[in-house]
């Protein structure tokens, strides 16, 4: 009998599309599926860490169901996977790619000390449509605009989606796994955990059924609602994909066929999954994307570095006094996730109206969103920020007023985020104070701010004649 496979499982808590489930499988003889908290998981923040954990345990529970289970270690990868090749005799270690530099890192470690013992070490495709080194330009390189990217891939073959396993063979012996409850992966959440929950959509099945549902009732109304915060418009997959609860190809195919019945949304979806595997084709080619200035000449550029001035505290607390921009800080502290509409002037305001870095901002989204992707939020940020790939990168300023008349006419959005002012405020603004940290101290109660911690046409101004001033590349 062939000996056994370990599947070391990172971002793709899924059974069905499943290139390195499907090889394990076909290779023969058991296959254990491995779940390792190392560095990178510890250094997850706390939202993204307790989605984790609710997404592990989803997982366990649909191995379960296969007659498999899902073993728990902690400790550096290499050392983990080498103990458990000895503990069961496996002679082979399988997984899905990653494509930031530190997971690649990583990996690359993994690969050369299991090789250099001796056991098949392989890792497959499965977080992306596209291999990033897969696609070229005409002179051989990477792609720096989006346009361009989606013109080159957007008529290219993806296979059909791999179907989920009917068997995964289990050992005789399973080995020792550590209890998920000990892994206390919602602690940093504290309260919090408890009005964000409500709020998630956990595990394959869920997924599958909110694709279903889309297809059925929003796709045809996707281009039109999309950029809609008040209203339920877009696919709500973010939290999926990002742990590979579902699969992007599984997404992509039912775009293209919702395109050929001739739903209008269908081609505008596609180009935003797309807009992620763009964000993952520029982390792997140019890894400074996640850390710092992807164009490298704004590194001078005079953008403020604290995290904790009275602005961005006003900023990080909801209480700029720009109820845009408020509405969706709240909005992140209840439900986990932000309208992407809603990122950009949240994102807009904090780089460009209080000049502040956009790491401070990257930062805390990389606490608070339990949809947290790497390569999208680093890309989303300096997309806006203007140190990204984008043709006009600075001029680009939203005022939050103009982008709530146009995208929240009737004030949906922020009746549902703010209470303050409101003789019923909904569950929804309220929730805000249940998720916050007590030692704000803050209440539907006290007064919303009278004015902008800095006006729109001020910090408008204020941010074009820095950038004057510097006169980036």
């Amino acid at each position: 009998m062939t000996n056994p496979t370990l599947l070391w499982l990172r971002r793709d808590l899924r059974l069905s599309d499943h290139p390195a489930l499907r090889a394990a499988v076909a290779r023969g003889g058991p296959v254990i599926p491995v779940m390792i908290r190392d560095d990178q998981m510890h250094g997850l923040g706390a939202a993204p860490k307790w989605r984790l954990g609710l997404g592990i345990e989803a997982m366990g529970r649909a191995l379960a169901e296969k007659g498999s289970r899902l073993i728990l270690r902690s400790g550096q990868a290499a050392e983990v996977l080498s103990a458990l090749v000895e503990e069961t005799g496996a002679g082979a270690v399988y997984w899905t790619r990653a494509y930031d530099p530190e997971s690649i890192a990583r990996d690359r470690g993994v690969k050369e000390t299991l090789v250099a013992a001796g056991v098949e070490a392989q890792s497959h495709a499965g977080h992306l449509l596209f291999e990033p080194w897969e696609v070229e330009t005409g002179q051989g390189s990477y792609y720096k605009v989006y346009t361009p990217y989606w013109n080159a891939v957007k008529s290219r073959d993806v296979a059909a989606p791999l179907t989920a396993p009917a068997e995964i063979t289990a050992p005789a012996h399973w080995p020792e796994s550590e209890d998920l409850d000990d892994w206390a992966l919602g602690a940093a959440m504290q309260r919090g955990a408890a009005v964000c929950l409500p709020h998630q959509h956990v595990g394959e099945a869920t997924a599958q059924g909110r694709l279903g549902a889309f297809m059925a009732q929003g796709i045809a109304e996707y281009r039109a609602r999309r950029d809609l915060p008040g209203e339920a418009g877009t696919s709500g997959l973010s939290e999926n994909l990002s742990l590979g609860e579902i699969s992007i190809r599984q997404c992509w195919h039912a775009a293209m066929r919702a395109r050929q019945e001739g739903a209008a949304g269908a081609e505008t979806w596609a180009k935003e999954l797309v807009w992620r595997e763009f964000a993952y084709h520029l982390i792997y080619h140019t890894p400074r994307l996640a850390s710092g200035n992807w164009r490298e000449e704004w590194d001078g550029f005079p953008w403020r570095e604290a995290g904790d001035s009275p602005e961005v505290m006003a900023w990080k607390q909801g209480r700029t006094g720009v109820e845009f921009v408020d509405a969706a800080m709240r909005e992140m502290y209840v439900t986990g996730k932000m309208h992407n509409r809603a990122r950009m002037v949240v994102a807009s305001y904090l780089t460009k109206h209080l000049l502040t870095h956009w790491r401070v901002g990257q930062r805390w989204f990389e606490e608070h969103l339990s949809d947290w992707d790497v390569a999208s939020n680093a890309l989303g940020w300096q997309w806006v920020a203007g140190s990204g790939p984008d043709a006009a990168p600075f001029f680009r300023v939203f005022n939050p007023d103009t982008q709530a008349e146009k995208f929240d006419k009737g004030g949906a959005y922020r009746r549902a985020w703010i209470a303050e002012g409101q003789d019923a405020p909904p569950d929804t603004a309220l929730a805000y104070f249940e998720a916050i940290p007590q030692s704000w101290n803050l209440s539907a109660s006290r007064r919303y701010p009278d004015s902008p911690i800095v006006g729109l046409k001020e910090g408008r101004q204020a941010a074009l004649a820095a950038y004057e001033a510097r006169k980036p590349g």
